[in-house]
C-alpha cells in the first residue's frame, strides 16, 4: 500500500515551481517545469521516508507509507541534521544537471 501525502506547490518570483510537503517538516523541492517537479516531489518523499526509517525505525511517517499507525512524536535534530545533507547533495546534483 502507498501512503498518499498533500503537496503544495507554488511558482517562485524567478519563475521556478516549488513543492512542500506540509506533513513531512524538511521536504521540499524546486524545478523548471511541472513535470519534473512531480518526479522530484516523489523522490523527496521516498528519501525523507527513507532517511526517517534509517534514523528512527518504526517512526511514524515511515509507518504510515508501509500500512501502519501514525502515532507522531516530533522528529529528533539527529533527522533534521541528516535529512539537511541529503537536500545539499540533492540541491547539488540539480545545478549540475541545469
Amino acid at each position: 500500500m502507498k501512503a498518499k501525502f498533500n503537496v503544495l506547490v507554488e511558482r517562485d518570483e524567478d519563475g521556478y515551481y516549488v513543492a512542500t510537503v506540509p506533513s513531512l517538516p524538511g521536504c521540499h523541492t524546486q524545478a523548471k517545469s511541472l513535470d519534473d517537479l512531480i518526479e522530484r516531489a516523489k523522490e523527496a518523499i521516498e528519501l525523507y521516508l527513507e532517511v526517517e526509517k534509517e534514523i528512527a525505525p518504526g517512526a511514524p511517517l515511515a509507518a504510515a507509507a508501509a500500512g501502519g499507525v501514525i502515532a507522531p512524536p516530533p522528529p529528533s535534530p539527529e533527522f533534521f541534521e541528516i535529512l539537511l545533507r541529503y537536500q545539499i547533495r540533492i540541491w547539488k546534483a540539480q545545478m549540475v544537471n541545469a
